[in-house]
């Protein structure tokens, strides 16, 4: 009874953790890829079919995919990362905010966020097997 409701604990907190990590998608600030790291943390120990649906899914398993193997972000994310950030940046110092000092440390966040993830890496291309002599 004690390994099935530690199994049934993990795959909520995997689940919850998920679910953090799509907000994080369109939250500026909110981390997306650590959530998804512990999802599938708590999955690969909870449950093989949610592990493998959700590091294959076509969209949220290049995160934790990119992330395990070391192999940075895609142009495509970068730039969708980048105009989220600012959009919702924006948005927040100009509709939410009357404080000029609040705007300029909300402008130094995105401008530092925008310094990391323009420096990441980007996925190294895979390696194709090589099948002996390749001449004609």
């Amino acid at each position: 009874m004690h390994a099935r409701l530690f199994r049934l604990i993990l795959i909520v907190c995997g689940t919850l953790s998920v679910g953090l990590g799509v907000i994080g998608i369109f939250v500026p600030l909110m981390p997306t890829t650590v959530f998804l790291l512990l999802a599938a943390a708590c999955y690969a120990r909870s449950s093989e079919r949610h592990y493998r649906r959700l590091v294959q899914h076509p969209w949220l398993g290049a995160y934790i995919r990119n992330s395990r193997e070391g192999g940075g972000m895609s142009r495509r994310h970068k730039t969708f990362t980048l105009a989220l950030l600012w959009v919702g940046i924006g948005a927040t110092a100009v509709l939410s905010v009357e404080a000029w000092w609040v705007r300029a440390l909300l402008a130094a966040i995105a401008i530092g966020v925008t310094v990391h993830v323009a420096r990441l890496p980007l996925p190294r291309p895979l390696a194709l097997p090589t099948t002996g002599d390749l001449r004609a």
